[in-house]
Order: C-alpha cells, then structure tokens, then sequence
C-alpha cells in the first residue's frame, strides 16, 4: 500500500508539473527582450510549440502570466521529461500486463502495480541508479552553449525552428506527451479502483 501511495503521489506531481509545462513552448532567445515579463510570454505565446486547433495556446490556468523567460524554459523542460517518461510508462506498462517480464525468473505479477511491489531490493536499487545517471547526464548537457530545453541530443546544433519539419517533429512529441500523461493517469486509477490492469475502456463503462 505505500508503495501504492507513494506512486500516486508522483503522479499527480507530474500532471502538477506536466501541467505548467504546457504553457512553455520554445522560442529563439533573439525573440526575447528586456522588456516586461508579460512581453517575455507573449513572445513565447507567438511561436509556441504545440499549439494546435481548436485550443491554440492552451494556458486556462494562466500559469505563463507574469513569468520570465527563465522560468518559462523551466516549465518547457518539465513537460517534454514528463510527457517522455509518460509514453515509456504507458508502453511499459502494457508489454507487463501483456505478461512480457523476462526479468526475476518471471516471477513478477503481470498487473504492473503488484509487480512494483514484489520487484526485489536489487531490482529497485538498478531503477534509482539507472534514473540518476540519467539525470547527472542531463545536468551536464545543459550546460553545453546554445542548449534548448529538452534537447538532451544536440538537434539544435544542425536544425532550428526555421525548419518546418522539426517544428512540427516537436510538436508532435509534445501532444503525444501530453495525450501519454492523461492516459497512464488513467490506467493508473483504473487498476487501483476496478483492478482492471490490461483493458482499454475504461471499467464503469464496459
């Protein structure tokens, strides 16, 4: 059970954060001035990634307003991690319940949130370890000059936002990231309510 908990706190942390991320498309640095904070997000506003019809600039909680530039680049980082571990989640998260676990003798549950608690010791240590190097990764590429957030690969170095495909490649990523957040909400609480691990529809309406 407090594993269970644990795991639903992280992920409404994530949505918390996934959330204000949405406000936080990129935007050349030349684009941005001095000028007041609001000026910063309207700039953003004006070339923002993943803004598509029929909502546009999705920000009804007004969580951009007043925000720097900084911060705002902040909140794009945030959503691009979330969405990311959202889609690893979500495709994890079926090949278990599918009964794809070769690891620990498959003797793990096929319903992922009973295989987190049986997962051993060593099993758990692997998945820290594993994140934070991944995390220590990513720290010191931010530090390389010209890092756009999220570009833990270095595409800015040989395409920019002048070029139509890559615009639209990242907004793809950042509406799939989004859609993968909603969803391993969903799943998550369909397990836990209905014990329902491996169904599409949603339990009170099958």
């Amino acid at each position: 059970i407090y594993i269970i908990m644990r795991a639903v706190v992280a992920i409404l942390l994530s949505l918390l954060v996934g959330a204000s991320g949405f406000t936080s498309p990129s935007v050349p640095t030349s684009r941005l001035t001095s000028s007041a904070p609001l000026s910063v997000a309207s700039a953003w506003r004006d070339d923002a990634l993943g803004a598509i019809a029929p909502m546009g600039y999705f920000d009804p909680l007004g969580l951009s307003r007043n925000k720097d530039d900084a911060t705002m680049k902040l909140y794009r980082e945030a959503e691009l991690k979330h969405g990311r571990v959202a889609m690893a989640a979500c495709l994890g998260w079926y090949v278990t319940a599918a009964g794809v676990h070769p690891a620990f003798n498959s003797q793990l549950s096929s319903d992922p949130l009973k295989a987190m608690a049986q997962l051993p010791l060593i099993g758990w240590v692997q998945f820290v370890l594993g994140c934070g190097a991944i995390e220590w990764m990513a720290w010191k590429i931010k530090e390389r000059p010209g890092y756009q957030p999220g570009d833990i690969l270095g595409a800015a170095e040989w395409v920019d936002n002048t070029d139509e495909g890559w615009v639209d490649y990242q907004t793809k990523e950042i509406n799939n990231g989004r859609l993968a957040m909603i969803a391993i909400s969903g799943i998550f609480v369909q397990d836990v309510l209905f014990g329902k691990y491996g169904d599409a529809v949603f339990g009170p309406f099958k």
